[in-house]
């Protein structure tokens, strides 16, 4: 029950988020609509909380409304406009965000200020639910593997990586990542912001396709 609820809160605070957006750069639904490629009508349920989404229909809506995902779960006055110093602990509060009834989870590390040029999170693949997206969008990464084996397809072509191996990637190339191995496996991700996303935090989530848009915290 608390679960459900925790559920329902997440859903009504980013459907709350996405309609002041909208409504703060003047947009109509039908013209949101029409630059996802989403209906009126779920997106209208949407913005009520009364409609859960694919992360994939999220990346359209963040990127029509000149968001980016990080912008649908965090509070913007919660954080400081840039970061100067910041130490990440072991013992540091906060675990990780699982995606729910995926087995994906991610954690921040750093850079989630507003103006910060650059993010770190620890991404965690489980061994099943591969997801199938491909997606593109402003700025840079690299992945760096902690553990187990990652495939990643950039651009029509397919890298396997092992402990040890990293790529960089121009993410305006299309692009996604599976586990390819046997167990959970671990990659170290930074990411920068393109010109369009300066001033906005960003989420490591864009890769991964799902059912539903709820995430929850979870003890590392």
């Amino acid at each position: 029950m608390q679960h459900d609820d925790a559920t329902a809160r997440t859903t009504r605070e980013i459907g709350q988020r996405i309609r002041r957006a909208r409504l703060a750069s003047g947009m109509t639904l039908s013209t949101l609509a029409e630059r996802t490629q989403l209906s009126e009508g779920f997106l209208s349920k949407l913005e009520r909380g009364q409609a859960s989404s694919s992360i994939a229909n999220l990346i359209q809506i963040v990127a029509a409304l000149s968001l980016s995902l990080n912008d649908l779960f965090v509070d913007e006055d919660s954080a400081p406009a840039r970061t100067s110093v910041s130490v990440h602990r072991r013992s540091s509060p906060g675990g990780f965000t699982e995606i729910e009834s995926t087995g994906y989870r991610w954690k921040a590390l750093a850079g989630g200020a507003a103006l910060d040029r650059i993010e770190v999170f620890h991404l965690v693949f489980p061994e099943e639910n591969r997801m199938e997206a491909l997606v593109s969008h402003p700025g840079q990464e690299h992945c760096y593997v902690l553990s187990g084996e990652v495939i990643f397809h950039v651009a029509g072509e397919e890298h396997r990586l092992r402990a040890g191996d990293g790529i960089f990637i121009d993410s305006e190339l299309p692009h996604r990542a599976e586990n390819g191995g046997l167990g959970e496996a671990h990659v170290l991700m930074t990411v920068t912001k393109g010109e369009a996303e300066a001033g906005r935090s960003s989420s490591p989530i864009d890769w991964w396709r799902l059912n539903g848009v709820a995430a929850r915290r979870v003890t590392a």
